[in-house]
């Protein structure tokens, strides 16, 4: 069986027998990615600490009273790094991606900038052509390129949107006005960070208008700052862990999450906190997933 060489990081601080490649159901990518940044460099160090942060979590679920674990987590090798250019890197995560979807595993992509985020999507898109793609951000990252790049972080769900995949933007409060024009223009669905906050259901009646298959992209910096300020690009207003948890939930009982992603962690020295959120973030989508009462099957 595929086993960790000793002292390797696994998410969860999982055993052996938690976390073998052949028993597992979920396999953890990390990507320390962060070549675009434009704001704060650091985020390429996010997946570690995500990693790092998870060890001290308690893997039981106090909501669902179940061990999410028990499906077996795997955490594979890094792939790419700031020595890859955009496309390079793109292509390498969309390649380890598909090849743990050939295996019948859901990958979990940890980022790095968002702009890792394209791989994935292009590797589930190939296994799942119907699915649409909820993006959880304080950014539209829906310009055409930026700082000479097409795969620039601020253009993740440009490529998306281009691509003809049925989306849903939930959280945004920063966009260019470039971007508000490309959202009337192809009259995206976009849940303003303020709405969601006032209103959650809109963002739930929106995803009625998708397809069943989803698959969920989180750039952490989604949240108010004053919950997670580890982030390369702020931004005040966002909305809290309990909303989020509760919109994640609805989501995975309404529809199949298929897969998902989570970046833009930027580690804080001597703050751990931000870096727990998200570690708690990636186990509580996961518990949603495979636990949640009345989800959907699939």
């Amino acid at each position: 069986m595929t086993a960790h060489a000793p002292g390797t990081l696994t998410f969860g601080g999982l055993e052996p027998e938690d976390s073998y490649l052949e028993k597992a159901r979920i396999v953890v990518i990390p990507v320390p990615y962060d070549r675009t940044a434009t704001y704060q460099k650091g985020t390429a160090d996010g997946p570690r600490a995500i990693l790092e942060a998870s060890t001290h979590m308690e893997l039981y679920d106090d909501e669902l009273h179940v061990e999410p674990y028990t499906i077996g987590i795997h955490t594979a090798p890094p792939v790419s790094g700031n020595d890859d250019p955009p496309e390079t890197m793109v292509e390498k995560v969309r390649e380890a991606t598909a090849r743990y979807l050939a295996m019948g595993k859901m990958p979990v992509v940890l980022g790095g900038e968002h702009s890792v985020s394209v791989g994935p999507i292009r590797a589930y898109l190939e296994v799942f052509p119907k699915m649409s793609v909820v993006h959880l951000d304080a950014h539209g990252d829906l310009r055409d390129s930026f700082e000479g790049s097409k795969y620039n972080h601020a253009c993740i769900m440009r490529r998306v949107a281009e691509a003809g995949i049925p989306t849903l933007q939930v959280g945004i409060r920063s966009m260019s006005a470039e971007e508000a024009e490309y959202i009337r223009a192809r009259r995206l669905m976009v849940i303003p960070a303020w709405e969601f906050m006032k209103r959650p259901e809109t963002a739930l009646e929106a995803v009625d208008r998708l397809t069943d298959e989803i698959y969920l992209t989180i750039d952490v910096d989604y949240f108010d700052p004053g919950i997670l300020p580890g982030t390369g690009t702020p931004e005040p207003g966002g909305p809290g862990w309990y909303e989020t948890l509760d919109f994640i939930r609805e989501l995975c009982r309404r529809n199949i999450l298929v897969g998902f992603d989570v970046n833009e962690l930027r580690p804080i020295a001597g703050d751990k906190s931000s870096d727990f959120l998200a570690a708690k973030l990636v186990y509580k989508v996961i518990a949603y997933r495979f636990f949640a009462e009345g989800r959907r099957q699939g």
